[in-house]
Parts: structure tokens; sequence; C-alpha cells
């Protein structure tokens, strides 16, 4: 399969940031896009947000129905790329996952950083949702960046940011989730775009959602 990103460059990076021996997990999830004004600050147009919200919903439910019982898997979508992570049982599976993944409408991209391990438990994943909550706030705290141009997920002491962002705020947003207490590792699956292009797509917002009687 061949993808195209027009105006942006793609960058995938995995920055391994040990910090320590704390432990953490995240749940079962698919990533959720809010309507009204999250969309309007998202970086996204409106269409994209909608589509990445089907994808995970979608996507989570086919994975259900292949996999039973045998894995936990989140699926995060942001811009059509979608993120894979959490646990399955066999190195198959970790590929069957990706193929159901790939067989749903408008996935432009696959990062599979699946585990073959066994399920994480219930308070592994709670530690990792605190984990998340505490990375968006300080992302939130920061006074020169938009904490609405980040999706964020954590796993088994990893946190995961997506985006679409200028190096300025990868440097920045990554300094940030690396002092964050609990983050063990920070891995990157971003969009860059140059500070022109930001400028641009903040004097021209994308439309607010309606929603129609």
């Amino acid at each position: 399969m061949k993808f195209s990103i027009r105006r942006a460059s793609l960058a995938l990076a995995l920055l391994g940031c040990t910090l320590g021996t704390l432990t953490a997990c995240f749940p079962l999830a698919v990533g959720g896009a809010v309507m009204g004004g999250m969309v309007a600050a998202d970086r996204r147009t409106t269409g994209t947000v909608v589509e990445d919200e089907g994808i995970e919903l979608r996507s989570a439910s086919r994975i259900r129905e292949a996999l039973g019982e045998r894995g936990h898997v989140n699926v995060t979508s942001y811009n059509r790329q979608v993120l894979l992570t959490g646990e399955v049982a066999s190195s198959q599976d970790k590929q069957l996952v990706e193929q159901v993944v790939t067989g749903v409408d408008n996935v432009r991209h696959i990062v599979n950083d699946l585990a073959i391990l066994g399920n994480s438990t219930l308070s592994q994943r709670s530690s990792d949702s605190v984990v998340t909550g505490r990375v968006k706030a300080g992302l939130l705290d920061a006074s020169d960046l938009s904490v609405n141009a980040f999706k964020i997920t954590t796993e088994r002491g990893t946190t995961y940011v997506m985006g679409r962002v200028t190096p300025r705020e990868v440097k920045r947003a990554t300094e940030i989730i690396s002092a964050t207490t609990g983050v063990q590792r920070v891995v990157r699956v971003l969009e860059t775009i140059s500070e022109e292009e930001l400028a641009r797509s903040q004097a021209s917002p994308p439309p607010r959602a309606t929603v129609k009687p």
C-alpha cells in the first residue's frame, strides 16, 4: 500500500526515555473525538475528526470479532493514521489485527506496536489512565502548546503521542511528556508541519460540526 501526505511529512520516532522503574498501562479503548468547540480547535478538518472516530469504532468491533478474548487491543486514529497498542497472544494474532484494520474504510497508514504478551491487568490499565491524564494536564499547562493538537495514549509505561505539529512543538511536548511521573518511554507518531502552515491553519480554522434535528 502506498500513501501520500500533502504538505506534511510523516515522522515516526521511537524515543526511549527510561525514567526509573515505575510501571504503567492503558485500557482496551478507542480514542474519542469531542464534537463542538474541541473540533474547532483541532488541526484536523471536521470531516477527518469524524472519519477518525469511525475508524476507531469499526476497527475495535472487527478486532473483537476476530480475536475474541485472545487479546487486549487499543485503536487510536489521528488524521486516518492508526496506532495499534496493547497485547496479543502470538505473532499470528498481531498480523491478523493489522490485516483486519487494513480493511477498514479510510485507513491511510498503520503503526502496529502490539506486544506479544499476556493481557495487562485492570490495575495496570488504571495506572496508565492516570499517566495519560498527567501528560494531558502538563500539555494543557504549557502556554506555548495547544493540547488539542495532540492525541495521547499510554501502554505499559510507554506514552504514545500523535498529532500534526511543528518541530518546535515536537521538541517542547517531548520534554514535558518525558518529565511526567510514570512515563518510562515516549513514542512519537507525528505529522510535522512548518510554522507557516500552522499560522495559516490558525487563521482559517476548520468549520464547527453541526447537529441537525
